[in-house]
């Protein structure tokens, strides 16, 4: 089975939706790390909600799905590009048993403290130009719900999400109201009544049908009585965007002072990849020259600061 995402408009009503279903990029997450069975059902619905969101989104860059946590979970994170290449990874407290029952607010908003973001990270960016970052407080006891708030309280679209994953799936559905354009009353009235039948129909869809059909079938089975059209499904899968240059810059930031005192502690500085496993292994030789590289690049004057 592929994945696949596929995104399909009510006629007449306002109202665009989309399936998603990621078996092959999320069995390829879950052989990297072994999680707890409710952090991997959350990690699976982060995962198929960033699908979703990403795909509506006019958008060349990266968008970055991030939940803080103040309990056992510390942070969750999944990254999705404009061509639906994705990747996730969740960090645990050390030495905390998590029951198979934990809640969202045991595992991440135990304390009131959680957090849930948003980064929208350009490839183009002009210089200077920064990110767009929407951070707000853990708003829901799902990850469904607390996507829904922010979307309302960020971006005032109704969104509707229904999420499921397990150890062997993660799917999603996204119904979404149209942005307003003018119309009579009886225009808006129409569209708020096409909008309520759409959710009532998404809402009689439960956590093992979304599961266990595949999106074909569920698409049917839904919304069989509507007038949908359909576009052609698109094929997110797995990436990772790791490269050695890009760790050999994360430990420029660490600084040389402190990289120097790990050498001297460990000799050789062992680093596996979060999201993929890759593994990356520097020596003195290579940290020496890390930081050569870095200062000569700090001391080249480029043709614009010439003064004439």
């Amino acid at each position: 089975m592929k994945d696949q995402l596929q995104k399909f408009m009510f006629e007449h009503a306002g109202v665009r939706g989309e399936l998603v279903e990621l078996p092959n990029t999320w069995q390829e997450i879950l052989s990297h790390q072994d999680y707890p069975k409710p952090v991997a059902a959350m990690l699976g619905e982060l995962l198929a909600a960033a699908s979703l969101l990403s795909a509506n989104l006019k958008f060349n860059g990266t968008m970055v799905m991030q939940i803080h946590g103040d309990g056992p979970v510390r942070l969750m994170v999944v990254e999705c590009d404009a061509e639906l290449k994705l990747r996730a990874t969740a960090k645990l407290a050390p030495d905390m048993v998590i029951q198979d029952d934990a809640t969202l607010t045991e595992l991440v908003h135990r304390h009131g403290q959680g957090r849930f973001v948003i980064t929208l990270d350009p490839n183009d960016k002009l210089p200077g130009q920064q990110a767009y970052q929407g951070i707000v407080p853990l708003d829901g006891d799902s990850i469904s719900t607390i996507i829904e708030n922010y979307m309302m309280r960020s971006e005032q679209l109704d969104t509707k999400l229904w999420l499921a994953a397990d150890q062997h799936q993660t799917r999603g559905l996204l119904l979404q109201k149209l942005p307003k354009h003018g119309g009579t009353e009886s225009t808006v009235e129409d569209e708020t009544e096409a909008w309520n039948r759409a959710v009532i129909l998404g809402s009689t869809l439960k956590r093992e049908e979304l599961l266990s059909t595949d999106i074909q079938t569920l698409m049917t089975r839904l919304f069989w009585e509507e007038t949908i059209r359909v576009f052609d499904p698109v094929f997110p899968q797995f990436h990772c965007s790791c490269t050695r240059e890009k760790v050999g810059d994360m430990l420029k930031m660490l600084g040389e002072e402190e990289v120097s005192s790990a050498l001297n502690e460990l000799n050789k500085l062992e680093i596996n990849c979060d999201f993929c496993g890759q593994h990356y292994s520097f020596d003195q030789i290579d940290c020496a020259q890390l930081f050569k590289a870095s200062t000569l690049s700090e001391g080249v004057v480029s043709p614009s600061q010439h003064q004439h």
